[in-house]
């Protein structure tokens, strides 16, 4: 995989992402359940509810949004010098999006579609990740 794939990889998962972070955002601000294909709805709500929703008190889809918005900023405006911050904000993310899945696998026993989502975006950007050169 050369450079320029490895930047279109993080810059389609990384916009699908936002997407997914400001949907979650709406439903938070308006006190909506999110729609939850592939899972029953409960699953969704005791996830989107529970104690590990949150990070230092930020909505997890919050802090997810920020994290979205500053590698979309990077890899659009390139800069090589910033791809080294590129890798550690999609390690972060990658590092808390394998924490989330185990909080809901083995803790919460509970699905949300649209943090499976984000896990896959991040998974798919960790691995674009290794191709990115600066």
């Amino acid at each position: 995989m050369d450079n320029k794939l490895a930047l279109d990889i993080v810059k389609v998962f990384a916009v699908i992402g936002l997407l997914d972070t400001l949907y979650l955002i709406y439903h938070k601000l308006r006190g909506t359940d999110v729609w939850c294909p592939f899972f029953p709805d409960e699953w969704c709500k005791k996830v989107q509810t529970a104690p590990q929703s949150k990070t230092f008190g930020i909505p997890n889809p919050i802090l997810g949004f920020v994290m979205y918005v500053i590698l979309l900023a990077i890899v659009f405006w390139y800069s090589a010098n910033a791809l080294g911050i590129a890798k550690i904000v999609i390690w972060i993310g990658f590092a808390f999006s394998m924490y989330f899945t185990y909080v809901q696998a083995f803790v919460l026993r509970a699905f949300c579609t649209w943090c499976v989502l984000s896990a896959v975006n991040f998974t798919a950007m960790f691995i674009a990740s290794f191709y990115l050169i600066s």
